[in-house]
């Protein structure tokens, strides 16, 4: 299933894009699309049955905003260098375990909400990601199987960085990943079954129509089933939590002088094969 949420900032609705394309409301099965609902198998069939009957209610998608998939998420962990081809960029040598840190979940916005350049930015940078969607309570999870058994499904995510905040002015990597709008996510929350392969996803980013990457999620580093292992010995993942997977090479950071990095004006458009496309404007914050 595509999952989705629809409506102005704040007060999105549930809704659902159909085998065919169709945008139809959800708001009459669910209350909402966040953990409560992606632990909850039997109001998961409730939907995926109104879905397969063909009566739900169709939206007007003309001029509806979509928001993030997910409401209310509890944490949004992230990993970094987890490309072979990005780390090579960045002249990092392949982490031994992966490299993690956290984005604030206030970061998250819609697919194709605005991003705000930072006050006193001179290094915002692009990084295109697959997101898991967590669906089960993860703890000291063993296997790979078990990890998969744990993710109720995948999205787009924009992992915006500024670059000079994260790795010049001291401390960890939280100053240049938490600012305002830097996690676009979405469009869709697509089900783990709709993914036959996780390793098998192509990633694209252009900037003002330029491609800048392109990458595929076999070239990670730490596959998915490791990362959800990996990070369950840390810490409790719960459903709704999310987890953005790293980004391949092409970012501003990676290219020769000067480099390109974003600034207000520019249009980012990213996209991951069967998990849809964003765009965003960039403005000044």
């Amino acid at each position: 299933m595509k999952l989705l949420r629809v409506g102005t900032a704040g007060a999105e609705r549930p809704a659902l894009l159909d085998a065919e394309g169709v945008l139809r409301d959800l708001g009459g099965v669910v209350p909402d699309i966040d953990g409560t609902l992606l632990a909850d198998d039997a109001a998961l069939a409730r939907v995926r049955a109104a879905a397969e009957s063909g009566e739900l209610p169709v939206l007007d998608a003309d001029g509806l905003r979509v928001g993030p998939p997910v409401a209310r998420i509890g944490k949004v962990v992230c990993i970094g260098l987890n490309y072979h081809d990005h780390a090579a960029e960045t002249g990092a040598q392949p982490p031994a375990e992966p490299v993690v840190f956290f984005k604030a979940a206030d970061t998250v916005i819609g697919p194709d909400d605005t991003v705000l350049v930072p006050r006193k930015s001179v290094k915002t940078d692009w990084e295109v990601e697959l997101a898991i969607v967590i669906g089960r309570t993860a703890r000291y999870l063993e296997s790979h199987e078990e990890a998969l058994a744990h993710v109720a499904g995948y999205a787009v995510a924009h992992d915006v960085s500024e670059r000079e905040f994260q790795i010049e002015r001291g401390g960890t990597w939280d100053k240049g990943k938490n600012c305002e709008t830097f996690n676009p996510l979405g469009p869709w929350l697509v089900t783990a079954d709709e993914i036959a392969d996780p390793q098998a996803l192509d990633l694209k980013l252009w900037v003002n129509g330029e491609l800048k990457q392109d990458g595929s999620t076999a070239d990670q580093i730490f596959p998915v089933a490791e990362v959800v292992r990996y990070v369950s010995q840390f810490m409790t993942l719960y459903p709704g939590d999310v987890i953005n997977t790293g980004t391949p090479a092409g970012v501003a950071m990676g290219q020769p002088e000067p480099k390109p990095y974003l600034r207000a004006g520019d249009v980012v458009e990213l996209e991951i094969e069967g998990l849809g496309r964003q765009r965003q404007e960039l403005k000044d914050a």
